[in-house]
């Protein structure tokens, strides 16, 4: 009888190790991260911008530390960006102010990480930042993206 209880045992241990080994497990139990990509366009500004611009954003936010990071990458604008910030909180079709700056440089490709506040966080889940980047030639805004994470 006790062979049989440890082949069952561990018959249950090598299940567990192979699902948790393949992702299911962790997906089952709730992943500690979220991420996004959201597509950059003129047309996703406030008031649309005629541009030749586009690119993406691919970020991550991480729920245990409210570390969210970004990677953004853009082509085809009028020009330099001038400014970059990740504004709210809005929904899209809506504008707001510059919530968190990026620092350093904008140019293509380029990354960042800023830790959220509470208030931060809930806007992030919500829908209500989104990413723009600025030009001489659209100083409001040349391409925007909305950050909608998974749920």
């Amino acid at each position: 009888m006790s062979s049989y209880r440890n082949a069952i045992q561990s018959a249950l241990l090598a299940a567990t190790v192979t699902l948790a080994g393949c992702g299911w497990m962790s997906s089952m139990m709730g992943s500690s991260s979220t991420a996004m990509t959201s597509p950059l366009t003129g047309a996703s500004e406030v008031p649309p911008v005629s541009t030749t611009g586009s690119g993406t954003v691919n970020a991550t936010f991480n729920k245990e530390t409210n570390v969210l990071t970004w990677r953004v990458s853009y082509s085809g604008l009028s020009g330099p960006v001038t400014a970059g910030h990740i504004h709210g909180p809005a929904m899209t079709g809506a504008n707001a102010g510059v919530m968190i700056p990026f620092t350093g440089s904008v140019a293509s490709p380029f990354e960042g990480k800023a830790t959220l506040t509470a208030a931060q966080v809930a806007d992030l889940m919500a829908g209500r930042l989104y990413v723009n980047l600025h030009t001489a030639k659209h100083p409001g805004g040349e391409v925007r993206a909305q950050l909608t994470p998974g749920k």
